[in-house]
Order: C-alpha cells, then structure tokens, then sequence
C-alpha cells in the first residue's frame, strides 16, 4: 500500500502542559501543518458541541488527531465524575469515532492512574487495568472507549508530567525553596517522571502509518518517589546556581495525606520496554531529563535578564 503523506495535525488541549509542548517543539517540523485546539475552541465537557466544531474540519483519511485535553485534577474528579466522565471518556470516545469514520489515525493520552498501584514491578501494556479514583475509571473508560472505535488508534499512557509549559511539581518545590529552608514531600509513592520535551519527539513515531495501533507506555526510565524526585530537582538547581535555601526534601507517607480526597496509587511506574523497542533504542532516564530541564530553565532565565 502506498504510504499516504499527512495533511494535518490536530492537537487538541493545545493550552495544557503537553499540548502546548506538541505545539512548540512540532512547528519545527516543516512537513507538518498544525491545527491547534484549547478548551476555549473544543469544550470536552460538551460532548455534542466538540463533535460539531471537529466536524467542521471535515477530517480526511490524511489527518490525524492528538488528544491531550483531560480533567486532571483527581480530587475535582472524585468530587464530580459526570464531568469527569464527560472530559475523559464521553467526548474521547466520540471524536475517536468521528476520526476513524474518515479513516483518520487518533492517540489519546492517557496515564498511570488505570492502575491500582498494588504491583511490585512497573505496569505493563498487557497487566489488567484496576483503577482507584473516579479519574483513573474516567480515564480508563477513555481508553476502551476510543479503542472500540478502530484498531489502528493509539493509547499513549503518561505518567508525572513535566516541562516549561505549565508549572509542575518540579517547579513549585524549587520556587518553595528560594524563600524556605524547610521542604517535604511524600516517600512511599512510586512512579516514573515524564518530559514534555522528549515526549513530542516520541509522539512523532505514531505518524508513521505502519505503526500498529494500541496501548503504549511513554515515560523517562527509572522510577522514583516523590521526595526523591523533588530532593533532585533542588540538588541539580543549586548546581546551577540557583539561591536556593535548601537542597534536602522530608519524607510524608501518603497515609498522611488527610486533604486528599481521591485515592491515589501507591506504585504506578509504567514499563516501557514494548515503547523503547519500537523506538530501537533506551529511553534516557528521568534524572538526565530533570537536568536538562533546570538547566534551560536557568539558561532562559538568564537570557531574558
């Protein structure tokens, strides 16, 4: 079959953390023509009006549609999972059916939260979904529900996001410190961090038509704590030069968590051994990601001063 070139991308949730890094690191690319969508222009808690704004592209087979848009915050989903329902699986599915109607292709991020975090190793693709939380049900319910539409859609599962486009936990932990010289986080939950750079250069894989549609972990390798996490971070921006007042992260036990409202699990670290070989190659490891992302943190910084 002759290979059919893209005509479009279109990122939806293009004024979120990751969307917003598709957009900057892919309008680099000149063989790409992208259509970027905020919550602004498709509303996922309107799941007839988003259809209709799709529609409206009249997607054709040479499309396709990334989908970052998500209610993230997991408490605000275990306080209203309609809505929750609605943002992360309703609308998901239905503009997965739109696409593969026109015999477009569509990755839908998704995260760890599927899972129950009762493992002792990293979640693979193939380990059976149980989530805890209204927002890891929602978000499951997304996955089944844009998978059923064709067998060549993706699910990209994504875990502890971060990058320069929105504040994540690495920047407030550093932000803290410049003014307090004390700093906490928790130490008996487990996961694996992602950049946001790194992972628009491995989105870029999923445009190639003779990658085959399903569920994929995309992570940086190694896993860590939160404390950990957080305690490096602080580490490598002294290093830099930041005027921070601590570099060192007191250990919290998620039981302690009284104004968590969701469960959360405990140990979600994602395999991403099926991802790294279709990529041929390791995926560099959470603290070569962190570094490089202070460091041009710092670099900017310095740049606009």
């Amino acid at each position: 079959m002759e290979e059919r070139a893209i005509q479009r991308i279109f990122i939806l949730g293009s004024g979120g953390r990751l969307g917003a890094a598709l957009m900057k690191e892919w309008q680099k690319l000149d063989c790409l023509k992208l259509v970027s969508l905020s919550r602004s222009e498709l509303d996922f808690s309107q799941p007839e009006a988003a259809v209709n704004v799709l529609k409206n592209y009249k997607l054709t087979e040479k499309d396709f549609i990334i989908n970052c848009a998500a209610m993230t915050n997991v408490d605000q989903c275990e306080e209203d999972s309609g809505l929750a329902m609605n943002v992360n699986a309703t609308t998901p599915g239905l503009l997965a059916q739109l696409a593969a109607d026109a015999g477009a292709r569509f990755l839908h991020v998704s995260t760890d939260y599927v899972f129950d975090g009762k493992l002792e190793r990293a979640y693979r693709e193939t380990d059976q979904p149980h989530p805890i939380s209204h927002y890891g049900a929602s978000k499951l319910a997304g996955e089944e529900a844009v998978m059923a539409t064709s067998p060549h859609h993706y699910v990209a599962r994504v875990s502890w996001v971060f990058g320069p486009e929105r504040p994540s936990f690495v920047d407030q932990i550093i932000e803290r410190a410049f003014t307090s010289d004390q700093s906490a986080a928790i130490d008996d939950k487990t996961s694996s961090p992602a950049y946001t750079k790194d992972l628009a250069e491995w989105f870029q894989i999923f445009l190639q038509p003779e990658i085959d549609g399903g569920i994929y972990h995309l992570c940086n390798s190694g896993l860590c704590s939160w404390r950990e996490y957080g305690e490096y971070a602080l580490q490598v921006a002294a290093r830099y030069g930041m005027p921070l007042r601590t570099t060192s992260v007191a250990p919290l036990k998620l039981s302690e968590m009284k104004n968590f409202i969701a469960q959360r699990p405990q140990h979600s670290a994602l395999d991403t051994t099926k991802f790294s070989t279709l990529l041929g190659k390791p995926l560099r490891s959470w603290q070569e990601a962190v570094e490089e992302y202070i460091r041009l943190q710092v670099t900017g910084n310095r740049l606009q001063d």
